[in-house]
Parts: structure tokens; sequence; C-alpha cells
């Protein structure tokens, strides 16, 4: 085991898709449709979001590499001001079981150095149960899926596009709400995705919206109704299938937004949190948390 480097990064986004394949096929429900193994553009994505890691804070991006030099076990994590956050973590399964994955998350809660933090975990028994003993509280999570009835679709106002001037007050309600800001994170999910933000700075609000999927991401607001607002803007905006994830109990908003949207309410692993309170209106999804 030994800290990420960049030519590692093919190797270990192989491994980040040998993984999370066979899982999803595993946990896949009878009425949902067949798991696809990783495109190819997703994997260029993976790769390049990793790069960013390690440019950001290398210190919290850990491989663990096999005799052949391959990585078969992999935790990429960032310190963000006061907030600890894991992006994804994993170890191939003919590799598991040998102490590598504790290994690998001890490295990186030592990163942290204390900080409260998140992340989000599937059901994988050792796992969550490793994850309780380091100290996370676990949240059932729920998702939402299916293709969005646009006849239910509300007039939304009171939005408009984000800009890179936002940010301040946006970090400021990042604290509010997780601890801390997202920092440079923003930067990096403005040239990638479109921003949509409440107008009305006594509602202060915002959420990505993934064009090419069609599904929002990191949804966040001071209260409940922009949280809704900003949440049927991402929704109009998708197409075919999309996926609305990470659902906690704590943000039932959500959960009165997806069926009225004709979208269908299935479970998913956890959110798991230390010496932090749930986040609400939030919804960790993503990489960025």
């Amino acid at each position: 085991m030994r800290p990420a480097r960049e030519e590692d990064l093919p190797s270990a986004e192989r491994a980040s898709a040998a993984l999370f394949f066979e899982a999803d096929r595993r946990s896949r429900r009878v009425c949902e449709p067949e798991i696809e193994p990783r495109s190819a553009t997703a994997s260029k994505q993976w790769i390049e979001r990793m790069r960013y890691y390690l440019r950001v804070d290398p210190a919290g991006c850990r491989v663990a590499v096999g005799e052949d030099g391959e990585v078969v076990g992999f935790a990429m994590s960032q310190n963000r001001g006061d907030v600890w956050y894991l992006a994804t973590y994993g170890v191939l399964t003919r590799y598991q079981g040998q102490g590598i994955g504790k290994r690998l998350m001890d490295a990186v809660l030592a990163h942290a150095d204390g900080r409260p933090g998140l992340f989000s975990s599937t059901v994988h028994p050792a796992a969550t149960r490793r994850y309780r003993l380091a100290g996370f509280t676990l949240h059932p999570q729920m998702r939402m899926v299916g293709t969005v009835d646009r006849s239910t679709l509300p007039a939304v106002s009171g939005l408009r596009e984000g800009r890179a001037d936002d940010f301040e007050w946006m970090d400021r309600l990042d604290e509010r709400l997780r601890g801390a800001g997202h920092g440079p994170d923003h930067a990096y999910m403005l040239e990638r995705l479109r921003l949509v933000v409440s107008d009305d700075p006594g509602r202060p609000g915002y959420v990505y919206i993934d064009e090419e999927q069609g599904r929002a991401v990191l949804p966040a607001a001071a209260e409940q109704r922009t949280a809704q607002d900003l949440l049927w803007e991402a929704l109009a905006a998708s197409h075919g299938d999309t996926l609305v994830n990470c659902v906690t109990t704590a943000n039932h908003w959500a959960v009165d937004v997806g069926p009225a949207a004709r979208l269908d309410i299935g479970q998913e692993g956890y959110l798991a949190v230390r010496g932090m309170a749930e986040p609400a209106p939030y919804l960790a999804s993503g990489h960025f948390l």
C-alpha cells in the first residue's frame, strides 16, 4: 500500500469498474434494467476526477498494488476545510479478506486528522462493519429512478443560471449544511455541469445538473421549498431514465417530489457520517458529497 500516483489511475479505474460492476449486478433487482459495464466516456471521466483529487489533496489518495503492479484496492479521500470526504473506495473481490481494505481505510482516516466526515456506502457487510467500527453513523439511503412524467412538472420560478461569483455564498450555505464549503470542487463541477441557483438571497440554494445523464447532482438549500424547486428544475432537464439518489430520512422533501414525478423509490446503501449531523436539505450525490 502506498500513496496514489497519476500513473496508477488507469489501473485503478479498471479495478473500480470491475468491482462496482460486480457489486451492482449482485444488488440489481429483477424489475430493474440490466447492469451495463462502465462506458469508455465514464472511464475517462473517472480518471479525470481522480487526477483532480491528486492535484488538490494528494495525501488523501491511497492505493494497494499487487505483485504485477496492477492496483487491487484504492481509497480516494479529500480534506476540504474542516470536513473530510471519501470519494471512492474498494478492494477487488479476490483480494478481500486479507486486511487490505482496513489498511486503506485507516490511512485515509489518518489523513482526515479528526475532521468530521461523510461518504456514500454500499451494503457490503464487511465494509459496513468496518465503517461502524470506525465511528460512522450509517443512515439508510433511498434512490428514485424512472422516466419523469412531464405532465407532472410544475411551473417553477425564482431560479437562474449559476455563475462562479455565486461560489462565495454557496460555500457559506455548505458550511451551514455540512460544516464546510466545497471550495475548489465548485469550480471543477461548473466546468462540467450546469449550475442552477435560487435567485432569492433570502432562500439560497443550488443544484448542479448533469445534462448528459439527465440527473440532479448535489442539490442544497436553506429550506425545503427551495430544495424542491431546484429538484423539479433538474427533473425537467432530464431525458429518458433519471436517478435521484442519496436520499436519507432527513430529506423527505425529495421523496415528496419523486413519486409526484412518477419515479419509483428503492433502497440503496448508506450515507455514513462521523462527527456531524445528517445534512438536510441536501443530497450528497456524486463524488463530491
